[in-house]
């Protein structure tokens, strides 16, 4: 099975609007209501594609029974961990004039330290069994900055490959805790690195620490660091919709390929093609399965020229790679996700 961890899970709340306007009034023409914060997003998604998930975390109040009485009607299994405070609320605005969201975010519940104990716990007993750990998310208040590092160490000793995705100090001292992947947007990367050459920011990031590191480029794909190499996935064409949940859906799709052993353009393909795939998909953070599976065989993957530490840009090794089947136009064969 796959665990995926999500400390500051969130009741979400999905608003659409005929058009948003600012002071004024609005008449609300759908309302969704699912449970969400990364990890919860990307474990639906793995059990979309037919994988075994479990989910664990927080969750706490009225919020929280809610979120896991939706969470009980996925195939997502349950094991979250109880607080006496409130789970959060996230509330996307979506104006379906011009497709742009607007999201509100709450801080989350402040867990305590017999809280994180429980948690501690039940996450060591839960890495029995798991192929690999996703780490996801912000902390909620009461958490220490360096949870994410203590979770990373106990995955590692137990030998189960962990992928990280959060940002700021936590993903900082996470990082440097060495990770199998991190999984960073391109501001999280200019943060952590203090460059926004994405090449640069990308190899760096994996030099603190981490075997792997994939780089959100937005609309334009992913970029990946891995010890086979540096490549470049992006979409056939720009896809216009809700972007809501489509790094998780990446993530998900990192995740199913670290377990399935793909090699990494067809990794990347499958991650791009389900982010595109949650874009178009009429439901904020679900994807569009046969959208995915269009989108898939057209991603485009390229090997990137690695840059030295002087900045200019070196093929060196290349030739070592060929035998990885890497197509430096179109990828036409299917991956075989789910």
């Amino acid at each position: 099975m796959i665990l995926t961890v999500t400390l500051n899970t969130a009741l979400d709340l999905t608003y659409r609007v005929p058009a948003l306007t600012p002071h004024a009034s609005h008449r609300v023409t759908q309302v969704v209501e699912r449970p969400g914060g990364k990890g919860l997003n990307v474990a639906r998604v793995l059990a979309a594609l037919g994988y075994e998930t479990v989910a664990t975390g927080f969750a706490g109040g009225a919020t929280g029974a809610v979120l896991r009485d939706r969470l009980a009607a996925t195939p997502v299994r349950d094991e979250l961990v109880g607080t006496a405070g409130p789970t959060r609320r996230t509330v996307a605005v979506v104006d379906s004039a011009s497709g742009d969201t607007t999201q509100l975010n709450e801080p989350g519940p402040n867990v305590t330290p017999a809280e994180w104990a429980a948690f501690r716990t039940l996450f060591t007993t839960l890495l029995d069994g798991a192929a690999a750990v996703a780490l996801c998310g912000s902390l909620p208040p009461g958490i220490h900055v360096g949870a994410y590092a203590e979770l990373v160490r106990l995955a590692r000793a137990a030998a189960v490959p962990v992928l990280l995705d959060t940002s700021g100090e936590p993903l900082r001292r996470g990082i440097a805790a060495r990770p199998d992947l991190v999984k960073p947007n391109a501001d999280e990367l200019a943060q952590l690195t203090g460059s926004r050459d994405p090449l640069r920011a990308t190899r760096d990031a994996r030099g603190r620490g981490a075997r792997a590191v994939v780089s959100s480029l937005g609309p334009e794909g992913l970029l990946a660091a891995t010890p086979e190499g540096m490549w470049r996935a992006a979409p056939p064409a720009a896809v216009k919709g809700n972007p809501t949940g489509a790094g998780d859906s990446a993530v998900a799709g990192l995740l199913s390929g670290l377990v399935d052993g793909t090699p990494w353009p067809e990794r990347l393909a499958r991650a791009v093609a389900l982010s595109a795939a949650t874009v178009l998909s009429p439901v904020a953070g679900e994807f569009d399965a046969t959208a995915y599976e269009e989108l898939r065989p057209q991603v485009k993957v390229t090997e990137e020229p690695e840059p030295d530490l002087t900045g200019r840009s070196s093929r060196a090794g290349h030739a070592d790679r060929a035998d990885q089947g890497v197509d430096r136009g179109r990828l036409s064969g299917s991956t075989g996700a789910a």
